[in-house]
């Protein structure tokens, strides 16, 4: 244990102590403060994109010990919600084969939003996750004491009480903050465990180690940072003394760190290896198909390694095939970043900026002032050096991937930094001068008045870009909105919708089909012969309404018309235009993603999916993926002149990418040169 003279302030070199009962004591209080700050905050908010989809797969996992239904994500996070919400009752269907995610993901929503009350399980979801998340910020905080001592500690939770991302994620099941703040504890857990080599210690390290393992496939990352670090301290930087021997041994204490890291991990699939006792593979897409998605040869290189050897779970293989994919080598996603049009991910600065612009001004002071005091000697020098390598490693890992998650996939850096930030904290107040108490105390200030008086902290941006209001116009990655505003969009359309028999156009992205029907919403498209008039014109009159990250300067699909209008209603990142406007592009990207539901089920309905796709592409041809999709259906059809055409205009729009170009290309050439029933569809690279 650090004694709690660890952080010294610059006058006589010493910290007033606190001891271990008034710690745990304000310990609990500013968690308790940052839970019921949250409740407050976020009382209003509907499930986020996910939550559904992880909700009936948890259920899955504690009832059945089936794995098949959601493996992008390791089992932790669902295993925990599932557990308060399958003994209450809760009714799934029987488990099927599934045709794709889309498929897979209907599946799951359909078990939550129409086969029980999708509010009742919220509110038992919402519980579950502030346990969850305030038992993992205990953990944090006695992990940030053995590195830093007392009051960094509590200037690190205090720190995570005030930022309005940690607020917004408390209550929601996604695996973002839970891998982050476990990440963190590993780090920190790493000092006394590779500067003590004690069993115990070691063993505190490993098992936060396997639990992220067990939340979020990003964990690795900090595997491989946990191993390298305590291959340094046993083989390079033990005492001159130690002999090979000694050396030897306690790299064999490091290697049973990482083994009983992934010990944990297997726990969590219940030590099996299949996703399900069924015979054979029963994802929604095949591995192999799932590695030979991934571009890069070393990546994929490894992932059949990992096959080969059944070092992890096969569904956890699944799932990282997919995170490198996504995350890694990007999706194609329009984005919009500091007011710039981009496919795939945004420039290299972006997450660093994003952190910067999240957090509260008052909080990056006090990470400032932390890094004042690692420079001065003020913290352990080895604890500081391992936090900061930590950061480092993961932003780096974060600029060589994919942007469109915003903030949520950079959590596990907000949490290392705000042990900095703690550091800061403490550094500051227990300082002779006043100047530092000063400083510390107004930059709490700041971020205080920032922060806690902003309802629906997912928005918030600070006023460096604009506040929450304008931050839109510049971002439109998922930490401007994940479809929290859903219940307003219901009661609105209830209110001053649905009265006058108007059927409204919704391109509200993160919100499902089946959650709509469930609030019992209306909306054009969802009966294609009713709607098929209204859709056909690029001119559109009528109520639009529309997630305002989609309102930013787009590759494709740009809604410049909206853009440049003023909303009748705002609610947040949810606006309401009401009148006539050019809005090709919005009934285009609508169009396309109404045809999803109808090439990915259970029964197929090509006819219907073509109809939408071939009306989106003659409102908005610009995304090169719809006339991929197009070009499947003509292709299932067994329309080969019309699939030729198709992939033709898709390679007319597509990106100057070869990695995207070159499949259109090999398409093209495979159809031209042999029978069109011989050759499969090209998977359309905008899906998950």
């Amino acid at each position: 244990m650090v004694a709690d003279t660890a952080v010294a302030n610059p006058s006589n070199g010493k910290t007033p102590r606190i001891g271990g009962g008034l710690f745990s004591a304000l310990l609990l209080l500013l968690i308790a403060a940052a839970i019921v700050r949250s409740a407050i905050a976020t009382r209003l908010d509907g499930f986020t994109i996910d939550e559904a989809y992880h909700i009936a797969a948890g259920v899955s996992y504690v009832r059945l010990g089936d794995f098949r239904i959601n493996p992008e994500q390791p089992p932790l996070v669902k295993l925990w919600v599932a557990s308060f919400i399958a003994p209450t009752g809760f009714r799934a269907s029987a488990l099927r084969r599934f045709s794709d995610k889309q498929d897979e993901r209907t599946f799951a929503e359909e078990d939550v939003y129409l086969h029980n009350d999708p509010n009742a399980v919220q509110r038992r979801a919402r519980v579950a996750l502030f346990i969850l998340n305030g038992l993992l910020l205990v953990a944090l905080g006695f992990a940030a004491r053995t590195a830093f001592g007392s009051g960094a500690a509590l200037g690190t939770i205090a720190f995570l009480a005030i930022d309005p991302t940690v607020a917004a994620h408390l209550p929601v099941v996604m695996t973002d903050l839970p891998v982050s703040l476990l990440c963190a504890s590993a780090v920190l857990l790493t000092v006394p465990a590779f500067r003590n080599w004690k069993w115990t210690e070691l063993a505190a390290c490993s098992l936060a180690l396997g639990l992220a393992l067990a939340a979020k496939h990003s964990a690795p990352v900090f595997l491989i940072f946990v191993f390298f670090t305590g291959s340094v301290r046993a083989l390079v930087t033990s005492s001159p003394d130690a002999h090979t021997p000694r050396r030897l041994s306690r790299f064999a204490m490091l290697m049973a760190v990482v083994l009983g890291a992934l010990a944990v991990l297997w726990v969590t699939y219940k030590f099996r290896y299949t996703e399900s006792p069924a015979q054979g593979e029963v994802f929604n897409r095949p591995l192999a198909d799932k590695i030979s998605d991934v571009r890069s040869p070393l990546y994929r290189a490894v992932l059949h390694g990992m096959r080969v050897t059944h070092i992890v779970p096969r569904p956890y293989i699944w799932g990282l095939a997919d995170t490198v994919r996504a995350g890694l080598e990007g999706r194609i996603i329009p984005l919009t970043a500091f007011g710039h049009a981009y496919i795939d991910r945004g420039p290299k600065y972006y997450f660093p900026a994003m952190i910067a612009l999240k957090l509260p001004f008052g909080l990056s002071v006090l990470i400032l002032i932390g890094l004042f005091a690692f420079a001065k000697g003020r913290a352990p020098p080895d604890a500081a050096i391992t936090v900061l390598a930590a950061a480092t490693l993961f932003i780096l890992v974060l600029v060589a991937g994919s942007t469109y998650a915003g903030i949520r996939h950079a959590l596990p850096v907000v949490v290392l930094l705000a042990v900095v930030g703690g550091v800061g904290l403490q550094f500051a107040l227990s300082s002779n001068y006043a100047t530092w108490k000063i400083a510390g105390g107004v930059a709490v200030a700041i971020a205080a008045a920032s922060a806690l008086p902003v309802m629906r902290p997912w928005e918030y941006f600070n006023e460096f870009i604009g506040g929450p209001g304008r931050a839109y116009l510049y971002f439109s990655d998922e930490g401007v909105d994940l479809g929290q505003r859903v219940k307003e969009l219901a009661t609105y359309y209830h209110r001053a919708v649905e009265p006058s028999g108007e059927v409204p156009l919704i391109f509200y992205g993160p919100v499902s089909e089946v959650e709509e029907r469930e609030r019992g919403i209306d909306w054009l498209g969802r009966k294609p012969g009713r709607d098929q008039p209204r859709l056909e014109s690029a001119t559109f009159s009528g109520t639009v309404i529309v997630d305002a990250r989609f309102l930013g300067k787009y590759p494709f699909w740009d809604n410049a018309a909206l853009r440049n209008a003023t909303p009748a209603v705002r609610f947040g990142n949810l606006m309401v235009f009401r009148g006539t406007c050019a809005c090709g592009p919005i009934l285009a990207g609508s169009l396309y993603q109404e045809s999803l539901p109808e090439i990915f089920s259970e029964k197929p309905d090509w006819a219907t999916a073509r109809q939408l796709l071939e009306e989106s592409v003659s409102l908005d041809p610009s995304a090169f993926f719809v006339h991929i999709e197009l070009a499947n259906v003509y292709l299932s059809q067994g329309r080969r002149d019309l699939a030729l055409q198709a992939y033709s205009n898709a390679l007319r729009y597509a990106p100057p990418d070869p990695t995207l170009r070159q499949p259109i290309q090999a398409q093209i050439q495979e159809i031209s040169s042999g029978p069109p029933d011989r050759v499969g569809p090209l998977r359309d690279p905008f899906l998950e």
